[in-house]
């Protein structure tokens, strides 16, 4: 069971990973150059135009040894 302190705490922490990814996925998509924290290589982004129409399978960013692997939806 968990109380309520814990819950904040958990809270507090889910929503700091949300706002770091998001300010991630803003550089990487506005041309910034952002490294890997595991492996320090470039991310990269895959978007439809990339891997072709047909596909909407990883589409997102990623670095070339797969640490960083974070699925997106186009609309």
């Amino acid at each position: 069971m968990i109380d309520i302190k814990q819950f904040s705490e958990l809270q507090k922490n889910s929503k700091n990973s949300f706002a770091s990814q998001r300010q991630l996925m803003k550089k990487v998509m506005a041309g910034q150059t952002v490294l890997c924290t595991t492996c320090k290589q470039p991310l990269f982004l895959l978007t439809p135009t990339h891997n072709g129409a047909a596909s909407n399978e990883n589409l997102g960013i990623y670095c070339k040894k797969g640490c960083t692997d974070i699925q997106l939806d186009f609309v």
